[in-house]
């Protein structure tokens, strides 16, 4: 994984229903009743709902490397066949066979992500399905000026490596996924999340996306950062009547195993 400090479930639910949608969207497009399910990268948990709402009698084991995050999964989370542990996806490997290998916004930031998701549906059922979702927007004004910005004196020296174009094309998950025999779709959807409040786009992104930057960056030099990237932020998104609008586009795919 790439190197990070702590996540805050509380900052990341604060735009819950908005990062959940993809997540639904993806569900809804696999096919069959799994019976063992398994969520990687699952957050605080706040998905295991939508997996027991399309699936009510499935096991299901979120796996996430954020021990705060798990905690939260843990602490609220009351359904008796739902399970979490705390593991890096990059070596992290099931029990046995899993009817459904799910995965909502955590491959983007896993190194040599393709070979880890090629090592990962080696342990999908036959039959059985592999369904992820990650952002593919890192052509948008909010990272272009997030990689503008930290490039320059006197982040950039703290900052290299962090802030890099990590989006995967639809075509890459339909061509790894056909070319082991698996009946895959794979698509890319622009999302126009309507955000309300004072600076929501850096809100969003420091919660996620910005995260290894701020988090390198000591206290000074991080209200500094925040300063010019949140005005720079304001001027990219203005802020409407109805809201401020963020484009943001997800690549989706599900393949299901044949043989």
């Amino acid at each position: 994984m790439l190197p990070m400090a702590t996540w805050d479930p509380t900052r990341y639910l604060r735009y819950a229903d908005e990062r959940s949608r993809p997540f639904a969207e993806l569900v809804v497009r696999v096919d069959g009743d799994p019976r063992t399910i398994v969520d990687l990268g699952c957050g605080p948990g706040h998905l295991t709902a939508v997996l027991r709402a399309r699936w009510p009698e499935a096991t299901v084991l979120g796996v996430d490397s954020s021990p705060e995050m798990i905690d939260r999964a843990r602490a609220g989370n009351h359904d008796a066949d739902a399970s979490y542990e705390l593991a890096d996806v990059s070596t992290w490997e099931p029990d046995g066979p899993v009817d459904l290998i799910v995965s909502n916004a955590l491959f983007q930031w896993v190194p040599d992500r393709l070979a880890v998701i090629d090592r990962l549906r080696g342990h999908v059922a036959p039959g059985g399905t592999f369904a992820l979702q990650t952002p593919n927007n890192y052509a948008a004004p909010s990272h272009r000026l997030l990689d503008e910005i930290a490039s320059r004196t006197p982040y950039g020296e703290l900052t290299g490596g962090l802030h890099e174009d990590r989006g995967t094309p639809a075509a890459t998950y339909l061509d790894l996924f056909s070319r082991a025999g698996w009946a895959t779709d794979a698509w890319e959807t622009t999302y126009l999340h309507v955000l309300p409040g004072e600076d929501p786009v850096l809100d969003w992104i420091s919660g996620t996306g910005a995260r290894p930057v701020l988090e390198a960056l000591p206290d000074d030099l991080r209200v500094q950062f925040v300063a010019e990237y949140g005005a720079a932020l304001r001027e990219a998104y203005p802020r409407q009547p109805w809201g401020t609008v963020l484009p943001f586009a997800r690549v989706l795919a599900v393949a299901r195993r044949t043989a």
